[in-house]
């Protein structure tokens, strides 16, 4: 890290810690914000005042994120979510881990969409990361070897810049369905994700958004199975659909704005071989993981990924789409839970030598 990055870093904690007063005024602003998490296994929720902690207060430029802690276990893990999604697209996971004693999840919303602020664009993703570390500052989440990073689709991309950041603090990275990017028109979804994408746009009533979203995030064939356990024997088509209806009945309707800057910070990402490398080398354990029936990531995006970080885990799942931590959400938990544990005894094994 050169001195400038370690200033900055610096000047993002002071900053984050002289706006410690202001966590129980966003915690009380944000608990009337509508949420489908578990109240119960909630310990802390508010708005992130990103911009007043940079001291960037432009009227434009202002935003703050929403988050949301749930569980007080040792291990915490921040889950980044993808493009033009809010964090309740993470909710099998902070169910699960946000109920074991083991785990302290946390979740949020990038810019532009559900809870948090949408700031003026372009966005970039790597501003983007810049956003969460002002976010974990505010939150305490500084400690060396303290995290484990779970990145989905844009929010991989997000977690790569992340990693070339705050490289120190971070135990495992899970790199879920992502890119490390190009020229913007390589970044460009395969045909049927982009003209889906395209559809979205222009179509504000929920009830016609979920078929094209269903479609675009799973394989058709594992829609029309019956659902595993499931007492009211429905398919994996009606319960998705169902829980995509709740998610979009409780989130704040995306503005045009924040769709179309996220867009372009998906497009303009590129992290080069050699920051993989980089990244590769400097956390203890990461994995990549992919579905070979992605309509949004090309699985070769993974292949590239594992190509330049030698020493990550690549993983491929077969008949699995880009929805894959709701489409496999045992299996895909169950792996995290593996990859932290991974993670955690190299950290020990390195720190006892």
């Amino acid at each position: 890290m050169s001195s400038a990055d370690l200033r900055q870093r610096t000047n993002y904690a002071a900053a984050a810690e002289a706006a410690a007063d202001d966590i129980q005024d966003s915690a009380d602003a944000a608990l009337n914000l509508p949420t489908i998490f578990d109240p119960v296994s909630c310990t802390r929720k508010g708005l992130c005042p990103v911009t007043q902690i940079r001291h960037q207060e432009a009227p434009l430029e202002s935003h703050s994120l929403y988050f949301e802690q749930h569980g007080s276990g040792p291990e915490k893990v921040i889950f980044i979510m993808g493009l033009n999604s809010s964090s309740f697209s993470w909710a099998p996971q902070v169910q699960h881990f946000g109920r074991d004693s083991r785990y302290t999840v946390l979740v949020f919303d990038n810019r532009g969409v559900g809870n948090s602020d949408t700031p003026r664009g372009p966005y970039s993703t790597s501003g983007m990361a810049e956003d969460v570390i002002v976010l974990l500052d505010y939150l305490g989440w500084t400690d060396e070897r303290d995290i484990h990073v779970v990145g989905s689709s844009m929010g991989g991309m997000i977690a790569q810049e992340l990693a070339t950041r705050i490289p120190e603090r971070i135990i495992t990275l899970s790199l879920v369905v992502t890119t490390a990017g190009g020229m913007p028109w390589s970044n460009f979804a395969p045909l049927k994700g982009t003209v889906s994408l395209a559809r979205l746009l222009f179509i504000s009533d929920i009830e016609q958004k979920i078929p094209i979203l269903l479609e675009m995030v799973f394989p058709p064939a594992w829609l029309d199975q019956d659902a595993d356990d499931d007492p009211e024997g429905r398919t994996n088509r009606e319960i998705q659909a169902e829980s995509y209806r709740l998610r979009l009945r409780t989130t704040r309707p995306q503005k045009p704005l924040g769709a179309l800057s996220q867009m372009w910070a998906g497009l303009g990402h590129r992290v080069t071989p050699d920051r993989l490398a980089s990244i590769s080398r400097s956390i203890p354990k990461v994995v990549i993981l992919t579905g070979d029936e992605d309509n949004l990531v090309d699985p070769s995006n993974s292949q590239y990924l594992g190509k330049h970080m030698k020493e990550a885990e690549l993983i491929n799942w077969e008949g699995t789409g880009h929805g894959l931590q709701l489409q496999w959400s045992k299996r895909f938990n169950a792996l995290l839970e593996r990859v932290f544990e991974e993670g955690r005894q190299r950290v020990a094994k390195h720190q006892s030598a």
